[in-house]
């Protein structure tokens, strides 16, 4: 696991040289910003609206980040030839996969953590209301969705040849489950035959998205979520990332890498 560590400190500072983040940040913080100073008639319900663009703005930036970030990890180091010596040193493929997910996974995390702060303290000083442990469940449960897409990316990243077909493809995947993943089992109960238990099958074998946006639970001051449907939906969500990634080392190392 060393070696993967190190290919994880590799990926977080080739992230953050990048401009992706930086652009993205500057656009929330914005927006955020605009969230703060308004003040309409005093009506909180303007401000309510406000937060819940700005939170759609974090997840939309979130996304973006770790699919754009992911995608293009294992297909730039076979162009740049830098992956033969890496598997020579030697470091297996088992590892460089592990690797690239924990930098994606942590250098995201660390994006959503300055996300969530700058949101968090703005939203406080105009709102005058910390809710921490709101924030802490939504900022934590939205870091366990970005490790199943990580995982995801990088099984796509071996299966498909350019990173820019990779990333399309997961990102209309990944918002068409987070849009219509948690209708299809109604959906198929109303419709009889084989297409009706194709249907039930996608439902109980993709992986369900929608349980971690929970961006209700801050713009609506909803109660805390209960810690242990909180820790079932964490390990849910972990667990589903290491079959992916299973999943993904297993296609790569069927995979004949040549000069």
């Amino acid at each position: 696991m060393r070696n993967a560590f190190a290919l994880s400190g590799v990926v977080i500072k080739e992230m953050y040289r990048r401009k992706d983040f930086y652009v993205l940040f500057v656009l929330t913080v914005l927006i955020t910003l605009v969230m703060g100073s308004i003040n309409i008639f005093g009506d909180n319900q303007i401000v309510r609206y406000l937060k819940e663009i700005c939170l759609l703005l974090i997840w939309i930036s979130a996304l973006i980040i770790a699919v754009t970030t992911t995608a293009r990890q294992i297909p730039a180091e076979r162009e740049s030839r830098t992956i033969f010596p890496l598997l020579a040193k030697p470091v297996s493929r088992a590892e460089l996969v592990a690797g690239k997910f924990l930098g994606c996974w942590l250098a995201s995390g660390a994006c959503l953590l300055v996300f969530y702060l700058f949101f968090g303290v703005l939203s406080g000083t105009r709102e005058h209301s910390w809710p921490v442990l709101n924030y802490f469940q939504a900022l934590w449960l939205h870091w366990i969705f970005l490790a199943v897409v990580i995982a995801a990316v990088l099984l796509g990243s071996v299966v498909f040849a350019a990173p820019s077909s990779n990333a399309t493809i997961c990102l209309v995947v990944i918002i068409g489950i987070l849009f219509l993943g948690g209708h299809l089992n109604r959906v198929a109960t109303n419709i009889p035959g084989a297409p009706g238990t194709i249907l039930s099958v996608i439902y109980f074998t993709i992986p369900h998205l929608e349980w971690y946006d929970v961006r209700d639970l801050i713009t609506h001051d909803r109660p805390l979520i209960n810690w242990v449907a909180c820790g079932l939906a964490t390990l849910y969500g972990l667990g589903y990332s290491t079959i992916l990634l299973i999943l993904g080392w297993a296609v790569f190392r069927r995979k004949t890498l040549t000069l």
